[in-house]
């Protein structure tokens, strides 16, 4: 199977159609910062080890940041028996230009991904 790529537009309307799974394929920071409602986490780094058996007969769409993790690794998306697959062209970035609504947290933006210690700061 190949993966093809979707457009922010067209994702949003399957999304209120409920036909399909959204993965985000970034870091748990970067998901904490920022996310589309209802995607659910599958960070790249431990994406061989998921187990998609329970949402495998629906359409999935990957997404990440830009569209760069995804359009690189669109292979092992596509071989984790999805009946179909997507990724969401030119990532969380463009979801936001076409004027969709994400979930943010401005206190998980201030920490950066990185572990802080209270003695540091």
């Amino acid at each position: 199977m190949q993966i093809k790529s979707i457009d922010p537009i067209s994702l949003k309307k399957r999304l209120d159609e409920g036909n399909i799974v959204l993965i985000d394929v970034r870091e748990p920071h970067e998901h904490a910062r920022e996310h589309i409602e209802g995607a659910r986490l599958v960070p790249l780094s431990r994406f061989q080890a998921e187990d998609f058996g329970a949402v495998g007969d629906k359409v999935a769409v990957f997404h990440c940041h830009s569209g760069g993790r995804t359009g690189a690794n669109a292979r092992l998306f596509a071989s984790k028996g999805f009946r179909d697959a997507y990724h969401l062209r030119g990532g969380i970035v463009a979801w936001k230009a076409a004027g969709l609504p994400t979930c943010s947290n401005p206190d998980a933006a201030s920490a950066g991904g990185r572990k802080r210690f209270g003695w540091l700061f």
